[in-house]
This record gives structure tokens, sequence and C-alpha cells, in this order.
């Protein structure tokens, strides 16, 4: 069985941008960028595009979580708890993912993420 190539993501990206380009204001597009350019390793990139989306869709629990992971790339640490504060009380409620998330690393000896993950486990 052949195996699948991997999706080109300089291509995607120079498809997205182009789109962008149009449309500043595509929600979605300025998402996907955002997840593409973290994913090459363009941090600022991907944390510019993160704010865009918060900025274009204040109320998204994921949009903020994102932000958050950006800042945590970036070594923000105030700002991501912040953000991911903001996430939280959106709804954004995947404590799995959150322990997880190798973008949330620098946080996860923080009391405060500690406290904020502990908001999130079932009371028993």
């Amino acid at each position: 069985m052949p195996k699948t190539p991997k999706p080109d993501t300089q291509f995607e990206i120079d498809f997205f941008e182009a789109v962008h380009r149009r449309c500043p204001s595509y929600v979605d597009v300025v998402g996907l960028l955002g997840a593409l350019y973290t994913k090459a390793g363009r941090i600022a990139d991907g944390l510019k595009m993160d704010r865009k989306l918060v900025r274009l869709d204040p109320e998204n629990p994921t949009a903020h979580y994102n932000l958050a992971c950006s800042l945590a790339l970036s070594k923000k640490r105030p700002d991501a708890l912040r953000s991911l504060r903001k996430a939280l009380s959106l709804g954004y409620d995947d404590l799995d993912w959150m322990e997880q998330d190798p973008d949330l690393e620098m946080l996860k000896q923080d009391p405060e993420f500690r406290q904020l993950l502990s908001q999130l486990k079932p009371q028993s």
C-alpha cells in the first residue's frame, strides 16, 4: 500500500495567505493560518493570527485557547495564563488536551495553571 504523502505546509500557507489578502476578516482562514504558521515553527506569525482571530471572534473559547498556546510558545507566561483563563470562562473545557498539549509546556509547573486545571476536574 503506498504511503499517503504529507501535506505540503508551505503550499497550504501560500494558498491561505492569498485568500487572507483578499478577505482579511475571514475568520476560518485566520484560524487556519495561525495553526499552519505554528506548525511550521513560525511562532510570531501564529501569534499575530491568533491575536487577530480573538479580535474578530472575541467569544470563541478555542480562539482564546489557541492564543494562550501561542503566547506560551512565545514565553509570555502572564499573557498566556490570562488568555487561558478567558478561554475557560467562555467554556473551553478539554482538560485531557490541556494536560498533554506540548504548546503549554512552559505553564505546566505554574501553580496558577494547576489551579485552572483543577477547576475543570470533576468533583468527587
